[in-house]
């Protein structure tokens, strides 16, 4: 007579299916989750950027109205598909004297996530220069 010592009910043939079907939602909304912080965070340093050049430009260019160069000086530095979202979001307080502080505030619209489950809101950067 045989003797088994190990009792086999079912086969383990598709255990490891099993566990790679259980685990990959949550590793795709992971890897999902990562990309769209990164995309995020990537816009956020743009735009700081952005605020950053708009602000020196308006600071440094003698003319009438510094506001101008530094929409220009903006508009140079980002993206096109940015420049179309911020040209209408874009804050500038312009100083009248030498010493002056000049204000840039942008605000930029994000929306992470999927279509059904998004978070959305503004991604805003401030940038200050005295007036040269």
């Amino acid at each position: 007579m045989r003797h088994h010592t190990r009792l086999s009910f079912r086969s383990d043939d598709g255990q490891a299916f099993v566990e790679f079907a259980l685990v990959l939602p949550i590793l795709l909304l992971l890897i999902l989750g990562i990309t769209q912080f990164g995309l995020a965070f990537r816009n956020y340093i743009a735009i700081t950027d952005a605020a950053r050049v708009g602000a020196r430009a308006a600071a440094v260019k003698r003319t009438s109205n510094p506001c101008a160069a530094a929409s220009t000086a903006i508009q140079n530095t980002v993206s096109a598909g940015q420049g179309s979202q911020i040209s209408s979001r874009i804050n500038c307080v312009p100083g009248t004297n030498v010493g002056d502080q000049v204000s840039i505030t942008i605000n930029y619209p994000y929306s992470i996530g999927l279509p059904d489950l998004s978070v959305s809101g503004n991604l805003t950067a401030n940038a200050k220069e005295r007036m040269e």
